[in-house]
């Protein structure tokens, strides 16, 4: 069983995204705690972000690097370079290709969740939804939070894993969990709902 919390705490430019699949019952997300509230720095994502990344280097070559500046709030899960050079598809591997915009937008959003999300709250989401939790992500799609031991784990819908390696790295505009593996949204042909929803994640030039 899953759990089914709503996700209230949506930055407005998000709504759309972090909340567009409400007809279908699975989206949900730990609520923002008044700790993660309080999860502030002096810099915002996008300036604390090891600028040489391949994380922040995807996000800057397709625009995304403005969205994680931004008044958010925003939860990132950002992969290890070493995640990366093994991800699978050639989008990742030439993110500076204009041809590549919209997949690399697509796998950098399923990484990024509407609201501040601290660990302790996907810990508490998955305690209380008997050993799961769904999350919603950027991307109007959904990651599955379980647990290995005290490990917080991160499935996508096709299985593949990630495991949160560094958590709560608090900053002004929300939070980062530094990751083990790359998640991959689901393929495209969704039909025409999440068509709409994907035309709307483009970033701001």
């Amino acid at each position: 069983m899953k759990t089914s919390l709503p996700l209230c705490l949506c930055a407005a430019a998000l709504a759309l995204a972090g909340c567009g699949q409400s007809e279908s019952g699975n989206e949900a997300a730990p609520a923002q705690t008044g700790e993660a509230q309080e999860a502030a720095g002096n810099q915002t994502i996008a300036a604390a972000l090891n600028q040489n990344g391949r994380f922040f280097q995807a996000a800057r070559a397709v625009g995304l690097d403005a969205t994680l500046a931004g008044p958010g709030p925003y939860t990132v899960l950002v992969p290890s370079d070493e995640a990366f050079a093994q991800a699978q598809g050639g989008a990742l591997a030439d993110s500076a290709n204009p041809q590549n915009r919209g997949e690399v937008t697509r796998v950098l959003t399923y990484h990024i969740l509407p609201g501040v999300i601290l660990a302790e709250d996907i810990g508490k989401a998955v305690d209380n939804g008997q050993g799961r939790a769904v999350l919603a992500t950027m991307g109007g799609e959904t990651l599955t939070a379980t647990k290995e031991g005290d490990a917080i784990v991160l499935t996508d819908e096709a299985g593949g894993k990630a495991t949160i390696t560094q958590a709560d790295q608090r900053h002004s505009n929300g939070v980062v969990h530094n990751v083990d593996g790359v998640l991959a949204p689901p393929a495209r042909g969704g039909g025409a709902a999440q068509q709409q929803q994907q035309g709307q994640q483009q970033p701001a030039g």
